[in-house]
């Protein structure tokens, strides 16, 4: 987390609703020979004390579980290189605008028969995002193929003890400067600058304290 202020006036709500929204991120926790990490898709239940996920069977993470283990998920958004010259001021350095979630807790394994509860509850959740795409649902399938796949995975949650964010997007910098770099970000290659461009120009619109997780949607 960037330790300057200004990039930390989120609130845990609109933290949670950053995650909520990007529903991936990187899994980490202490293991026996250093850090151990994974890349996974979760769901925050609707209290938001809970993250829900799963790890395929073989994963190094499974080993260092025993009851539970301090766990952190840290969720990143868009990012993207800031280049001075777009600020149109003098004297300005590069830097890197980015806006990061870290959720903090200890990591459980799930019972065998709550597996399936949770699948549902991810594919329900992207799914739903999809429309008006025909939702898909596990009844597609044949049982026998998702027994079988259901075999190499393990169900896991974590519950939600400490919530972080930092929320890089210029606010150390004049508006006319942040909406430069903005429109700048906003007409270069990629859709995750595009994504960012539009953080900054909310923030830069609405004032620094405020931010809007709908933008981070993937």
């Amino acid at each position: 987390m960037h330790p300057n202020p200004v990039f930390r006036k989120a609130t845990r709500d609109q933290n949670l609703a950053f995650a909520r929204a990007r529903g991936f991120g990187q899994l980490s926790v202490n293991g026996g020979f250093g850090p151990l990490a994974a890349h996974v898709p979760f769901v925050l239940d609707d209290s938001d004390t809970w993250v829900y996920l799963h790890l395929v069977r073989s994963n190094p993470i499974l080993d260092a579980l025993d009851q539970s283990l301090p766990a952190l998920l840290a969720v990143t958004g868009p990012d993207a290189y800031v280049s001075p010259d777009w600020y149109g001021l003098e004297d300005q350095a590069p830097t890197w605008n980015y806006v990061a979630v870290h959720l903090r807790g200890p990591l459980e394994r799930l019972a065998g028969e709550e597996l399936g509860p949770v699948l549902d509850r991810l594919s329900d959740t992207f799914e739903s995002r999809l429309a008006p795409k025909p939702h898909w649902t596990a009844g597609k399938m044949n049982p026998d193929v998702r027994a079988r796949l259901m075999r190499a995975i393990v169900p896991l949650r974590m519950r939600v003890e400490a919530v972080e964010g930092s929320w890089k997007l210029s606010q150390n910098k004049p508006e006319s400067a942040r909406l430069a770099a903005a429109d700048a970000l906003a007409g270069s290659i990629g859709q995750e600058m595009a994504a960012l461009a539009g953080l900054m120009r909310e923030l830069a619109r609405d004032g620094q304290d405020s931010v809007d997780s709908s933008a981070a949607k993937p």
